[in-house]
């Protein structure tokens, strides 16, 4: 079976370095082409089998007969595997796991891929629901990786209320974690991305054998120190133009870095220069090189604005801002903020997780086109806004802005009257559903501010009426 490929950006922020002392992972995941609808689902224990078929690779799982209950983000069509994509689970521990990276021929020669191995259209399901901590999810995938073995290179992030972890696959069966600072943030495209690696500290987690391995086969092109980019990942001309961009211009938002589009060696740790916000993180997931010749919406030149590959892009397909919250009821913690198509015409809700059930207008995304579903109304909102951004751009400001203010508002509700509930699992399940309906009405109101706005510019018009 042919293998889908996503290609996506990830942003992780330790708890010192957001406002609110939360910690964050979040992705957009993007398709290789076209359309793969998406649905917002919670998997219970009793829909937890004991094994887990991966369909791309006919390998099957042992699984732990203990799961938790977790939300996901699965594929509408199931053809090529579950791709559960992200969730965060009834231990407040958050995953995130198909980030694309690259590797190199010298890895592959010593450690290759195993075509009959697990990959990420796995890894949420076979992990997520298990783990009662970020660092436990490293551990746990590394053991399933050493077991069964790999047919990609991935990039993996968990968290938890204290730590964010990120984790990459090297070769068929090796793998390096590092722990995020509390004060930083990563910016993670599609290439290897972890740099500066110290073996001996506590704050990494790494394959047995991975430090041997890289001394006997004189991996390390380095004179001094291990970076572990320069060990295992690329530096090529598509690095240049489809990755390094990506980490590039919210460096330079978050960070005020001055450095080039196509620098090979852009940090993987920044310390931002001011505390950052949900909103922060979304913008930066749904930018597209704004205020630079690059922007495909821009005033640059044809070939400027061609040049890199834009952050958000026709193939998203989800955003999700994974966050668990500090000082409030472990039930109220994790918010998975999700939203579904391309982002620049989108907006994030912040569903509560410790729940049974989801919105219908998530939950229920069909295959075909169907604009009753948040999956399909947001592709037709994006398609009417890129046919002329400058049309449509503001309303879709004023749209996100509004509907993530009711959101907020409806949230700081349910945070206080949650203490006074008898079933506090309905009352979040009520404030889901009210900030889903409100996000469809305005998303639909949109539509016809759009299609109205549009019809006034149709070609097929004409001034002298009857």
């Amino acid at each position: 079976m042919k293998r889908k490929t996503a290609s996506c950006t990830t942003i992780l922020v330790g708890k010192k370095a957001t406002n609110d002392g939360s910690t964050m992972i979040a992705r957009n995941e993007d398709s290789g082409s076209g359309s793969e609808p998406q649905k917002f689902v919670v998997i219970t224990p009793e829909q937890q089998r004991t094994s887990f078929y991966a369909v791309l690779s006919d390998c099957t799982v042992a699984l732990p007969n203990d799961p938790m209950r977790y939300t996901s983000t699965p594929e509408a069509d199931p053809a090529q595997g579950v791709w559960a994509a992200s969730g965060i689970n009834a231990a407040n521990v958050a995953m995130t796991g198909t980030e694309t990276i690259t590797t190199n021929s010298r890895v592959l020669a010593i450690d290759p891929f195993v075509s009959t191995g697990i990959g990420e259209a796995d890894f949420v399901s076979i992990v997520l629901p298990y783990i009662h901590s970020a660092r436990e999810g490293v551990l746990r995938l590394g053991k399933l990786l050493a077991q069964y073995g790999t047919y990609e290179s991935n990039g993996i992030a968990f968290s938890d209320q204290d730590e964010v972890w990120y984790m990459e696959t090297i070769g068929g069966h090796h793998w390096a974690a590092i722990r995020i600072p509390d004060d930083a943030y990563v910016v993670a495209p599609n290439r290897l991305n972890i740099d500066h690696f110290d073996f001996d500290a506590d704050h990494v987690l790494y394959a047995a054998g991975l430090p041997e391995m890289i001394d006997k086969h004189h991996l390390n092109p380095d004179f001094e120190g291990v970076n572990l980019r320069h060990i295992f990942g690329s530096a090529t001309e598509k690095d240049t133009r489809y990755n390094n961009p990506r980490a590039w211009y919210i460096q330079k938002h978050f960070s005020g870095t001055e450095s080039e589009p196509i620098d090979h060696e852009l940090p993987f740790l920044c310390y931002p220069k001011r505390k950052l916000t949900i909103e922060d993180v979304k913008w930066a997931l749904s930018s597209h090189f704004q205020d630079t010749p690059f922007d495909p919406y821009g005033t640059g030149t044809e070939e400027e604005k061609k040049q890199f590959r834009s952050i958000a892009l026709n193939r998203n397909q989800q955003i999700h801002i994974l966050q668990i919250r500090n000082n409030i009821a472990p039930e109220l913690a994790g918010i998975h903020w999700l939203a579904f198509g391309p982002n620049t015409f989108n907006g994030v809700v912040p569903f509560y997780s410790h729940i049974t059930d989801t919105p219908a207008a998530y939950r229920d995304t069909t295959k075909v086109y169907d604009p009753l579903n948040h999956y399909w109304l947001s592709r037709t909102l994006a398609l009417i806004g890129d046919s002329d951004y400058d049309r449509y751009s503001d309303l879709a400001a004023r749209f996100e802005l509004d509907t993530m203010a009711h959101s907020r508002r409806i949230q700081h509700q349910t945070d206080q009257a949650w203490l006074d509930q008898d079933q506090p699992a309905m009352l979040l399940e009520k404030a889901n559903a009210q900030m889903a309906d409100y996000y469809m009405e305005q998303a639909t109101v949109l539509l016809g501010k759009m299609v109205e706005s549009g019809s006034q510019k149709m070609t097929l018009r004409f001034n002298l009426a009857d």
